[in-house]
């Protein structure tokens, strides 16, 4: 720092000098006390430069805390990006996770009908050659005939039905996989969607007998991203099954929709398992929040509810859970989702 801005009172301590020398020649009884005031101008001056010094050191040190906030912003800002393409790939790699196991469902679904299917012709197929056997033989009967047409009309009715449901459960699979590939927003039915999402599940509640009971308004159409929807419930019945029963034992688990107002749904999904504790209950949507560490559990998929409920349904999630009384999600939302509303205040347009 230049301190040439204090020249002005060194030049008037030295004048202020010379004016005691000549004091102290003509009144030096005044001396003394006009040396003092000399004194305390000159302490004064002092302390000023000092406090300028400290001014500059803080000036500098400030500087120095602004460059580092200002690395410490760019760290976080990366971070925060990092993160964010984390978070990204967690949810893309459930999103896979969560196809495989709808494929799965749906092709244990499938084997039913199609089996069925299968056999019908196989036992049509034999009795057609019983027939034609007959027929060369010259052995045809009526009552042969009549036999035929009744296993021909009964088998094909089999058939068609069982053809039937294949293909209503291919069509719901590929509606159901279009959805959780690509969250596109469209009009659904939720009750029948429910019903299509708890088919990929089927693998998971038959083997202990788990069961899965659903109420909800037969007209109820959303607009919004059923393929979101179906990610949500999936989760909450894997979690269910992962830390609500005991291994080995059959829950029940029960989906609940309502509609409060004419423009929100409540969706309550409940469970009669183990319950949680206040401590458990209170942390239940942390990332990486898991009471089966090792065990089947991530401690992702709660966490991944609560993303999906908050930011692409535009709603709230709540837990109610008490140790041995189960526990109750219960969703609230917009019967028609709001759109997007980007950076900078537009707002986008519904699909």
């Amino acid at each position: 720092m230049n301190f040439n801005l204090f020249a002005a009172e060194e030049q008037a301590i030295e004048q202020a000098r010379s004016l005691g020398e000549r004091l102290n020649a003509v009144a030096p009884e005044c001396a003394a006390d006009f040396e003092a005031v000399i004194e305390a101008f000159q302490r004064s001056t002092r302390e000023q430069r000092r406090l300028v010094r400290v001014s500059d050191r803080l000036q500098a040190q400030l500087g120095a805390v602004n460059q580092e906030l200002e690395r410490r912003r760019q760290e976080a800002e990366i971070a925060l990006a990092r993160l964010r393409e984390a978070q990204e790939a967690m949810l893309q790699a459930e999103k896979l996770a969560s196809l495989g196991a709808l494929v799965a469902g749906v092709a244990h679904e499938i084997n039913t009908p199609v089996g069925i299917a299968v056999s019908c012709a196989s036992h049509l197929s034999d009795a057609t050659d019983r027939l034609k056997r007959a027929n060369e033989g010259g052995g045809l009967s009526r009552g042969d005939f009549a036999r035929y047409l009744a296993t021909a009309s009964d088998t094909t009715g089999l058939i068609l039905d069982n053809c039937q449901r294949a293909a209503q459960l291919i069509a719901g699979f590929k509606q159901v996989a279009v959805d959780r590939a690509s969250a596109e927003r469209r009009r659904v039915n939720l009750g029948a969607y429910i019903q299509e999402t708890l088919v990929s599940l089927q693998p998971k509640l038959r083997p202990v007998g788990h069961g899965v009971s659903v109420s909800c308004p037969a007209d109820l159409e959303l607009d919004s991203h059923p393929g979101v929807l179906s990610q949500i419930l999936a989760n909450l019945v894997m979690n269910a099954l992962t830390h609500a029963f005991t291994e080995g034992q059959p829950g029940s688990m029960t989906i609940l929709v309502e509609t409060p107002d004419a423009d929100t749904v409540r969706l309550t999904f409940a469970d009669n398992g183990r319950g949680m504790t206040e401590e458990h209950r209170a942390r239940v949507f942390e990332p990486f929040f898991t009471t089966r560490r090792g065990q089947g559990g991530s401690g992702l998929g709660l966490h991944i509810v609560h993303n999906l409920v908050v930011g692409a349904l535009k709603g709230s999630i709540a837990v109610d859970s008490a140790v041995d009384r189960g526990t109750a999600f219960t969703l609230l939302f917009p019967r028609v989702t709001p759109p997007d509303e980007p950076r900078g205040g537009e707002r986008t347009q519904p699909t």
